[in-house]
């Protein structure tokens, strides 16, 4: 991954290609350090792995059908969609004596917390037929994990009880807090709380310091998207998940 001069680079998921019982190439273009086409090309070209999982930004709407004579299965696999805040703009909502954020280290409550609030998620390994939702769950889960035992996770509950309430996993670097994973349990969904998840995390970057909070969805998550622009959020670009899959995998 780089700039054209440097190449882009297939790097190996060891994780992924463990979980899937298959091998899978991580592909990333990002839009800061753009690829042409032929270096993506000359790099799909060269991995050996069963899956090649490309993200590129979905300005190069020309690619896919390249992609698909590369002499693989070429899946898409949906969109994401980011959005940025300036830290201290968020329309935050009334203080509520009964909820409070808190950073969580407790693996039994994280595992159990992604469990409740992505069960039902469509991301993009739901688009291909070698990765299994049991399998995908769980990789959300390890993600989850190894945030919070890096102390990057923090939970909304209520004051009054040990009860968490939704769980938001972060990469807090420089100026910025991206948010990785977030979300408020289904009983407690349309009830307003996810603001409140995502004022902790606004107050958080600002204690830090820093001064932006990045976060994506799949494209088709619209609902989680009316709540970032009712928070105050923004949508900054678009990237394009393609899975590229050895054909004689594919039933």
């Amino acid at each position: 991954m780089g700039r054209d001069g440097l190449g882009a680079r297939a790097v190996a998921s060891p994780l992924e290609s463990a979980r899937f019982g298959c091998s899978v190439d991580r592909l990333t273009v990002h839009s800061e350090h753009p690829s042409s086409f032929p270096t993506v090309r000359e790099a799909v070209l060269g991995s050996a792995a069963d899956v090649i999982v490309l993200r590129y930004p979905a300005d190069r709407v020309d690619w896919f059908a390249k992609l698909a004579m590369l002499g693989r299965t070429a899946i898409f696999a949906d969109s994401l969609s980011y959005w940025r805040l300036r830290a201290g703009e968020g329309r935050r909502p009334e203080p509520s004596q009964g909820l409070r954020t808190t950073r969580i280290t407790d693996a039994a409550a994280v595992g159990s917390l992604v469990s409740e609030i992505f069960a039902a998620y469509g991301s993009h390994y739901s688009a291909n037929p070698l990765f299994g939702a049991t399998e995908a769950l769980a990789g959300y889960q390890d993600w989850a994990l190894r945030s919070a035992a890096e102390g990057r996770c923090l939970a909304l509950g209520t004051a009054a009880a040990d009860a968490y309430l939704g769980l938001a996993t972060l990469d807090e670097q420089g100026p910025r807090t991206e948010i990785l994973l977030a979300g408020v349990v289904p009983e407690a969904q349309g009830r307003g709380l996810y603001a409140h998840l995502l004022k902790g995390i606004e107050d958080g970057t600002l204690a830090r310091g820093a001064d932006e909070i990045l976060i994506s969805t799949q494209g088709h998550n619209t609902r989680v998207q009316k709540a970032w622009a009712r928070y105050g959020f923004e949508p900054v670009r678009a990237v394009l998940t393609v899975h590229l899959v050895k054909s004689r995998l594919i039933p």
